[in-house]
């Protein structure tokens, strides 16, 4: 089974946000690492639709005992996804970003950390960020920045807390891996939101903890406080929301090395200063994590081609003269519904089929 590994790249690469290869196989390496060659296998065969233990034997002709198992112990490994509902539990493949990768959060150790970040500098970060749908999108972190105009509930961050009743919090994967590999920036760790079902998957895999909403709402109080950018995953009905820095997050660094970022992440928001109000106090240019704002003759120049809408340089303006301004309808979008559809797109969008040959 010695090309097992790259038939399992190139499994990864047809799951949405692609696995893509480089010269020196550095990925083959991080494969190694996370998979034996019995469950690298397994994996092709896998659904990235939740399946059960009996019916994946039975679609592939296996013991379902020993399915069962196998199934159980990838997901405990962070390779599967694993949902339960009353009694019955499913199983499905799920990309290297997001899926394998964050799942990794108590797992990584300074060698692989070391590798994933080579990784993604040479090959996985200029990607990752650049289908035209987006993997995460950014919202504004606070309601009342955008009171002017209706603001849709997928894009309020405490109408997405309040509307799910599972609420979980797990460490920033970025965040855990740079400290790794010491180039980690101060901002707080345990700030990713998780919902339903995954946060039954992270707190069951010792990777989170529950929390109730006012504990989350406090987080996202820090978070802005903090200067992180509000990410939820790119659908209106989201599994997970993370709170990311321009430093150490794979979104947001990918979103820097693309040529507009703006139209990468698809925000519905644009920043605007007015200069007749703005002192050139520069408070804005440490809250911009994308390195969309310069200070001109004593005044605040907004890059819009950068500016993704998050609304960090509008809370702590002292002045007010930073505004968040909503785009106009015609240049609005709308996230798919759901999670799967966001992946089907970003398949399409490559080309690529992401159900399994058999």
């Amino acid at each position: 089974m010695a090309d097992i590994y790259e038939k399992l790249r190139t499994r990864l690469d047809d799951l949405a946000t692609g696995f893509p290869s480089t010269e020196d196989k550095m990925e083959i390496r991080i494969l190694k690492k996370l998979f034996t060659e019995d469950e690298a296998e397994f994996f092709l065969e896998l659904s990235p639709l939740p399946e059960s233990p009996a019916d994946t034997a039975k679609r592939l002709g296996l013991d379902p005992d020993q399915t069962a198992t196998q199934m159980e112990r990838m997901a405990k490994k962070g390779l599967l996804f694993r949902s339960r509902k009353n009694d019955s539990v499913k199983y499905a493949a799920v990309p290297f970003i997001v899926g394998i990768y964050e799942f990794q959060v108590d797992k990584l150790n300074k060698e692989i950390a070391h590798d994933m970040n080579e990784y993604f500098e040479k090959s996985l970060g200029r990607t990752l960020q650049s289908f035209k749908t987006p993997v995460m999108r950014t919202i504004p972190i606070l309601k009342d920045l955008v009171v002017k105009w209706p603001i849709a509930p997928y894009e309020d961050v405490l109408k997405i807390l309040e509307q799910h009743e599972i609420i979980a919090i797990a460490p920033c994967i970025c965040r855990t891996l740079m400290k790794m590999v010491d180039k980690g920036c101060d901002k707080p760790i345990e700030t990713c939101f998780m919902f339903g079902s995954h946060a039954h998957y992270y707190v069951e895999n010792g990777m989170g903890r529950y929390i109730d909403l006012a504990e989350a709402k406090k987080i996202i109080k820090r978070n802005e406080e903090a200067g992180l950018v509000m990410q939820p995953f790119n659908s209106q009905r989201m599994g997970g929301m993370c709170s990311c820095c321009g430093d150490c997050c794979g979104m947001l660094r990918s979103l820097k090395m693309q040529p507009n970022p703006a139209k990468a992440v698809q925000s519905n928001y644009y920043a605007r200063v007015n200069p007749e109000e703005c002192i050139g106090c520069e408070t804005c240019l440490d809250r911009c994590q994308m390195e969309a704002i310069e200070v001109v003759g004593e005044k605040a120049v907004i890059d819009l081609g950068r500016c993704i809408g998050c609304g960090l340089c509008v809370t702590t303006c002292p002045t007010g003269a930073m505004q968040l301004i909503k785009k106009p309808e015609d240049q609005q979008y709308e996230p798919p519904k759901i999670g799967a559809e966001t992946y089907i797109r970003i398949a399409m969008e490559r080309h690529k089929d992401m159900m399994p040959k058999n």
